[in-house]
Parts: structure tokens; sequence; C-alpha cells
């Protein structure tokens, strides 16, 4: 006992210490900082250098790591900001105890921390102390929601210089992700802080002292062995105190609908429990803010609105409160390398919530209130717990094959796997080790590991090693397999055979992850059965006693998060044990294995030969993606009088370990008019292969696609296009592309082969969005035919509108030479905007588009290219206008101005010669609002 004290003590004086004296400039946005800063080595090795976090530059300018990860998410917001709206430490000084101006200098590509040059080494258990003098400039809060508010209000994170985490022999220099994985290493704070009266600040540090003077607030902060602090300051504060004997609790979490008394209760509840599951908070205070909760939500149906919302104001708050209040406590109190080591903390985190929920609401489901609803009964929605719906995240991402290891560096992770998916897999990973293990073995090593926290820097090393000392069984599967690799798992029945005393069973491991699963048995739903299956046992075959028990199923609780539960039951009654009912559901659900479920929705489609097309759209597709997938869309067109549609039936297969990891087997049909007098109808079967970098967060996404176009025609006699009835086309592509706000790039090579001609066609992509926000957009496009035996131009390239004959496009009205539907523009082939005369090529053809922002979403565009058909010589053509880029290739505008037909906008009927394009695919829609997270 005397020992642990006194290796306490000696951590707790063996601290970096850091004394501020801070001046706030509300006006100017700018904190003045003078700091003494004192260095302790209190590692074995003699250091050169020191590291010192400087998070706050890294919003300095639209080149850092911080301006690449929003680009890279497709966050516009930071690179169009004006340059008031960026934080940068500016003015740096750094000398010595005797004034002498010391070396620094910040890495070219990492301007978010500085390695200090020492004149002298710095041996083991010495101190070297110096002095620094820097202006921080708060940026703007809209970027990451930390920062200055339009409202006068500044909440500070990471504003000041501060020595980095030194581990295994080096400085941890983590660049700012906007992850909130900043690696300081633990120092005792004195800070001295003046700012503007009225203003008020809220801070998790000890305030001994304040006072007013001369227009100014003056506050005396402290706080020993911390690595990070919180500091929010305000004209009127919003924060409410709460105390009881484990910590005083600061809150502003925005509940109107909860008085005082009602927000005193949930808190209590959950800081005591807090402290039972894990330990004690090493400090008096906690900051437990609207900001810190807004950056991490809890996803779920309680972010509704109010009047929308499944569940009661108090469990919202609760869960809100609940799952800030964890963050807070871990990230603050345990000591760990938060981007190397930051699943610890998401699984100890989604695990306490779990537990919690488990305790205080153990019948609450998925969707609420809402489970209750007569017309919801039916999903399998409304029948999941609260805490089902982990499992579902986490397997979202690994159905569509794009889970990642949880042992990954979080600035490694795609943004829904480090906000969501791997989040709650490492909170499942955790409990499923607590079931397995028993006997609170997980929980007690949790309370091991803070308390060791306590004594001597952690790592990731400690927290297995303290689990494998507590444990009884083998667990290395857990850390190499769980923790390490992104191996699914995925158990069977193999053989199920039962006579009237007794059953044999034997379950196959079919992806070979080493993991134990538990088999239940069960009496019309009730459990009568519960064993675990360790690895060894798992390729086994077992008899137990029948009793009462009419099905066997693996992983009934979805303890272990499993890929596949579809397979994981047999009935023990019955001719067919597993044949599985049809179920009906409208709209989207989520899927259950013990259902073939269809689901059906009411369709609603518009071309101008259809007119209005209702329908009843029928498909498989649930929330989670499918090995098989069928959608069958019949509908009615209301302006032909009868039926028409579409249907596509797919087989997807994922492959883990390779780049190529997906490939798409499909054949997909459609029946529609082409012309106001002649229907189509198109059979497409084709196979995709997706090629994706081992590296998730490379946007690079590549492609190669094979398929046969058959269509066969209805002949028009309004249509006058000479195309033939029936033909069929092979065409194989390849798409390599890569993009993100600042640069597109896309490559495109095409093949086609037909009995009556054969092509090949490539097509560049690039845009660039300047530093000055000024963008610039260039394409360019050439094909040309193997051979042509065709006598129209139906199958020619087209500069302007091409005849889609594989009906690859979304013409609103495909045959229309005229009027308004005639103007819309699809960015193919030679991609002119302008309708020159004699648009074909039956030989070749090459175009050139570009286009140059002026101002905002005004755009002046350009093309130019040659074309060349048989008999004749190659024709120079161009076109140039205004381009209305109002939301790339969604909604755009062109208005002609100059072309191979003159001054455009001085002929007459101008209004005709206007080109647009509109996307009313509402899936295509979602998917420009979804592509940042994937």
């Amino acid at each position: 006992m005397i020992f642990i004290v006194l290796l306490i003590s000696a951590k707790q004086y063996a601290q970096h210490h850091s004394k501020m004296v801070v001046e706030l400039n509300s006006e100017k946005k700018t904190v003045l900082v003078n700091q003494q800063l004192t260095f302790f080595n209190e590692t074995n090795d003699t250091l050169k250098t020191i590291v010192l976090n400087d998070w706050n530059n890294a919003y300095s300018n639209k080149n850092t790591p911080l301006a690449k990860r929003f680009s890279d998410e497709f966050y516009r917001g930071f690179h169009l900001a004006k340059e008031q709206e960026r934080g940068s430490t500016t003015d740096l000084v750094i000398s010595n105890t005797k004034n002498k101006i010391l070396l620094w200098q910040r890495p070219e590509k990492n301007p978010d921390y500085i390695i200090l040059q020492l004149q002298e080494q710095l041996l083991p258990q010495q101190k070297l102390i110096v002095n620094l003098s820097y202006e921080s400039k708060i940026p703007s809060d809209k970027f990451t929601r930390y920062g200055y508010g339009e409202n006068g209000n500044f909440t500070l994170k990471n504003w000041y210089l501060t020595p980095a985490r030194y581990e295994n022999h080096i400085f941890i220099s983590n660049s700012n992700n906007n992850l909130d994985d900043i690696a300081n290493a633990n120092t005792n704070f004195e800070i001295k802080l003046k700012i503007p009266n009225p203003l008020v600040a809220t801070t998790d540090l000890e305030s001994t002292n304040s006072k007013i003077s001369n227009g100014f607030v003056t506050y005396e902060l402290s706080g020993n062995n911390r690595t990070d602090f919180n500091l929010t300051i305000e004209p009127n504060s919003n924060f409410v105190v709460f105390k009881n004997e484990a910590v005083e609790v600061a809150t502003d979490l925005k509940d109107n609908k909860l008085n005082d008394i009602q927000k005193a209760i949930v808190i209590d509840r959950i800081v005591n429990y807090t402290k039972d599951l894990i330990g004690d908070y090493p400090y008096n205070k906690i900051v437990v803010s609207q900001v810190n909760y807004e950056r991490n939500p809890f996803y779920g149906l309680n972010q509704l609105p109010s009047f929308l919302s499944p569940f009661p104001d108090e469990f919202i708050y609760e869960i809100k409160f609940l799952k800030t209040y964890l963050n807070e406590f871990l990230k603050s109190s345990l000591h760990l390398d938060p981007r190397k080591d930051n699943w610890i903390y998401d699984g100890i985190q989604v695990y306490a919530m779990m537990k919690y929920i488990d305790e205080h609401y153990p019948d609450t489901k998925m969707i609420g209130s809402a489970s209750k609803i007569k017309l919801l009964k039916s999903f399998n929605l409304a029948k999941i717990d609260f805490n089902g719906q982990y499992s579902y995240f986490y397997m979202l991402m690994a159905r569509r094959n794009l889970d990642q290891p949880l042992g990954n560096p979080k600035n490694t992770l795609i943004k829904f796997n480090e906000q969501i998916a791997s989040k709650y897999r490492a909170g499942l990973s955790i409990r499923f080790l607590d079931d397995y293990l028993q006997n609170n073995t997980v929980q007690h090593s949790i309370g091991q590991f803070y308390k060791k926290d306590k004594i001597s820097q952690v790592s990731r090393f400690d927290f297995e090693f303290i689990l494998k000392e507590n444990s009884k069984k083998d667990i290395s599967w857990f850390f190499n397999t769980v923790i390490d690799s992104r191996a699914i798992i995925d158990y069977k029945f193999s053989k199920v055979t039962k006579t009237k005393d007794s059953i044999t069973f034997s379950v196959i491991n079919k992806t070979g992850a080493p993991i134990p699963i538990p088999i239940y048995g069960t009496k019309k739903g009730e459990i009568v059965f519960k064993q675990w299956l360790d690895i060894e046992e798992c390729d086994s075959t077992f008899t137990i006693s029948r009793g009462n028990i009419d099905k066997l199923v693996l992983n009934l609780k979805n303890e272990v998060p499993e890929y596949n539960l579809r397979n994981n039951w047999r009935k023990l009654d019955g001719f067919f044990p597993n044949n599985r009912p049809v179920k009906f559901a409208f709209m989207k659900d989520l899927e259950d294995p013990y259902y073939n479920q269809i689901l059906y929705v009411p369709s609603l489609g518009y071309n101008l030969y259809d007119g209005i097309t209702p329908g009843l759209r029928l498909h498989n597709k649930t929330i989670l993606e499918k090995p098989f997938i069928f959608d069958i869309n019949p509908s009615y067109s209301t302006k032909s009088n009868n039926l028409s549609g579409s249907a596509v039936f797919v087989v997807n297969q994922n492959f883990r370990n390779t780049i190529l990891y997906n490939a798409r087997y499909s054949i997909s049909g459609s029946y529609f008019h082409y012309a106001e007098d002649a229907t189509y109808l198109r059979l497409n079967p084709s196979l995709q292969l997706r090629i994706r970098q081992p590296n998730f967060r490379d946007n690079r996404k590549q492609l190669i696609s094979f398929r046969q176009v058959i269509v066969n025609k209805e002949q028009s006699l309004i249509a006058l296009n000479d195309s033939p009835s029936n033909y069929s086309v092979f065409d194989a592509r390849y798409i390599n592309t890569k993009t993100e706000v600042t640069n597109h790039f896309n490559f495109a090579t095409n093949v086609q082969i037909a009995g009556k001609f054969g092509k090949i066609t490539s097509e560049i992509e690039y845009r660039k969005l300047f530093e000055d926000n000024r963008q610039i957009n260039l394409r360019f496009y050439a094909g040309a035919f193997l051979y042509n035996r065709t006598k129209s131009d139906f199958f020619s390239f087209a500069l302007d509108r091409p005849t889609d004959y594989l009906f690859d496009y979304n013409y609103l009205g495909r045959s229309e030479n005229a009027g308004l539907f005639s103007q819309q523009y699809i960015i193919a082939e030679g991609g002119f905007k302008s309708k020159i005369a004699s648009p074909f090529a039956n030989r070749w053809i090459t175009s050139f588009n570009a286009s140059y922002s002026i101002w905002n979403w005004i755009e002046a565009y350009g093309d130019i290219g040659i074309i060349k058909s048989e008999f004749k010589n190659g024709k120079f053509v161009y076109d140039s206008g205004i381009r209305l880029n109002l939301v790339t290739d969604y909604f755009e505008l062109y208005f002609p101005v100059y072309s191979n037909n003159g001054w455009e906008i001085s002929q007459n009927n101008y209004n005709e010669k206007i080109r647009f394009i509109f996307t009313f695919s509402p899936k295509t829609l979602i998917n420009l609002f979804n592509r940042k997270w994937f």
C-alpha cells in the first residue's frame, strides 16, 4: 500500500507544469498567451528535441491535414470560409530562462505541432524551463463547433501549446483531423485568465479566485495531472451546476421540458452508476456540454424533433447526458493514446451504456413507444430491444464490406465507422467478452485498468494483460481476431437429429474465425437451455437431453457480433425445419432471420410518353445488404393506359482481403414507351467488379463492368430516327474515379461490340477548386468506330444529345427533337450545350469541355471538338455560354452565347436553346449527402 502511495505521489510530482497568463480579446477573437513551461523528462531516454502540440494552427490555411480531412469528407465550408474565420498561432517566441531565443520549426506537412530544438540534451529525470509568448487566433465554431460563435460565445479547445505524449521512445505527433484525439502529456496547469466583463467563464479546472478590475474579469484556474480541459466563455452562462458526493457537474445540455429537479435526479443516477462501474473521477469538476454532445450525438430515433419522438423527454435527456458524461469522464481521466487506442474508450463507453439500459430500461424498444402502434407491430424494427440497434449499425458496414478492424488508428477509419459502426462494435465486443467470461470479469478488469492509469501511463497492452490475467480461459482470440482483424463471424448448424429423449447436433464455423458461440434451446420462445461452445468445440458433435425444447438457436441474443443470423436456428418440429414463412412489410424494415421478408412500397415515376406511372414496388431490400436481392416494380402508364415497369435480380459476392472487394451479378429488365406510339423492352445481364484501396479513407474507386444489352422496340411512326427494332450490344467498361471537395478526377474507357458496329471511347474529367474559391471543370472525350455497317446515325457519336440506344440515361422525353424535353442535357459523348447542325459522327469524335467560375455558382463554359463522318472532311465545332452550377451534376442551367450557329443570345426563340440538368431520383440525391460517410 505504501509503495502504491509513493508511486502515485511520484507521478503527481513528476509532471510537466504549465503556468499561463491568458488574455482574451473578444472583438479580434484572439487569445494572448504568456506561458512558462516546465518540461520534466520522466522517461529513460535522453531527449534532443521536444514536440509541442499546436492544434489551433491546423485552421491556418487550406492545405493543413485538417483542411484535407474536410475536403475528403465533402465539407466545403472550411475551404470557402473568409480569412478572418480561420484560426492560427502567430508571433510565437520561445526562450530559455536566460531570455535566449530557442530554435523551433513546424513540419511543412504538419503545421499543427512544433519541434523545439534543445541547446543541450535533456537527461532522464531532468527538467527544462522555457518561456513561450504567442497569440492564438480563435477559429469560427462553424467548422467543428469549437471556436467563437455568432452569439459572442467562445468554446475553447486545444488553443494553447502543450507537450505531446511520449511513448515507446518517441513523441506522438498526431495532427488535428477533427477527431478529438490530441495526444497530450500529463501536465499540471496554473492559468491566470483575463476576459472582458461581463463575459463569464465555465471550466472543469479549479477556480480559486476571481475578481473584476478595469472592465475585465480575472480568473485563477488550476488543475493537476491533466491532458486537456474544457473552457467556455459566454456573455451569460447557460451552464447549470449539480453537485453530489462524487463530483460537481456543470452542464448546458438542452432540454427545456425538464425542470432542474428532474435533471438532478438523472445526473445523480448516472454519476453514481459510472462511479460504481468504472471508478472515482479524479477531479472535482466535470463539464457536460451541448457542444460536446453535438460533436458525438447518439445516432438513432431520439434525434427526431420532439413532436415526432417516440421516447419520453426524460429518457432522451438521460441518454444524451449518459453518452456525453461517459465520453468526458473517460477522455479526461483515462490517459491513453486517443488515436491508437481509441477502441478502448469507445468499448467501455458503449458497454457502460448498454448495461445502463439493461438495468434501468430493460423493456425499452429501439423505436420506443412507436413499437406499440398497431400498424408497426408486425415490423421486426418494432420488436428489437433498444440495445439491439448497436449490432445493426455495425452490420450495416459489415454487409457493405466496409467494416474496419477495431484496433486501427482512429484517423484511418471512414466517417461512418469512426462515428458509429466501429464505436458500437467495440462496445458489443466488450459486452460479448463479459457474457462469455461471466462473474463480472470484464467489469472488474475495467476497474483495475482504470486504477492502474492513476499510477503509470497505460496503453492497450495493459488492458489486454489485465483481462488475460483475470480470465480463467485463453482469450487471445479476442484480441487477435475481434480487435486486430476484420474477420467476420458466421456459424450455422450442419446437422441436427432428434429422438424422443435426445438431440444430436453439430455446428460449422463458416468463416474459420476462432470465436466461441452460445447455443440456446427454446420452448415457445422461452429459453430453457444455454451453453457456450468454446473454439475447439465448435466443429464437434453434441448430444443433449431433448427435454421440452422445440427450437435450437445459435447466438439467440446476438451476444456475438455475427455476420448472418439467418442460418442460426433449427426447428425440431415439422417436416421442413427451417422453412421460413413469407412476411410482407410496408416500406423498409430490419432483417428478420426467422422470415422471408417481402417489402412493398408505392412508387411513382414519370416520362413524357407514359405520363405519371404509379406502381407497387416489391423487393427484399432491408436496411442491411443481402447476398441476393430482387426488386420488381410493376407500374401503370396513365398516358398510354397500359402496364409498364422494371425488375432487377442481383447476387452480391464480397471479397474480404483483396482490393477487389465486391462482385455484383445481375439481370434487369424494363418496359416503357420511348415514343408516344411505341414501347421498348430492355434486358441487361451484367457483371460488375468493384475495386477499393486497402486504405478505405482513400476516395479512389474503380469499377470494371461487362454487360449484354438486349433491346426489342416497336416501330414508331412519330419518332423517325431510322432505328432498328431489335439489337444486342456487348459493353465492357472501366471506370477509375477519385473525388473530394477540392479535386475530382474520373477516367472511363468503354468498348462496345454489336453485329453492325464496334466502337471504343475514353473520357477524362477533372475538377479543381482553387484557394481563391474559383473552380475549373475540364472534360476530354474521344471515340472511334472499329467498324460501322449501320445505315443511320442511331448508333453514331453525338455532340449534344446522344440517342441513348442502350437506354442508360434518364431522359424525360428521349425521342423529342423540339420543346422543353429536348432541352434536357446529359453530360455524355460530345458534351456540347448548343445544338449544332449535323451533330453526329459515324467515324470518330473528339471534344473538350471546360468551365470556370466567375462568381459563386455562375460559370463561363466553352466546348470545342472535331467530328468526322464517312465521305466528309473533319468538322471543327465550338460553343460557349454561361453555366449556373447550382448543384453539380444534379441541378444546372446552361445559357448558350456564341457557337457555330453565331450569336445565339440574339437569335429568335432563345428560350428553346437553354439547356438544363435535373435529377429527380431521390436515391441519387440521397447519395449526394451520404458520400461523406462512406
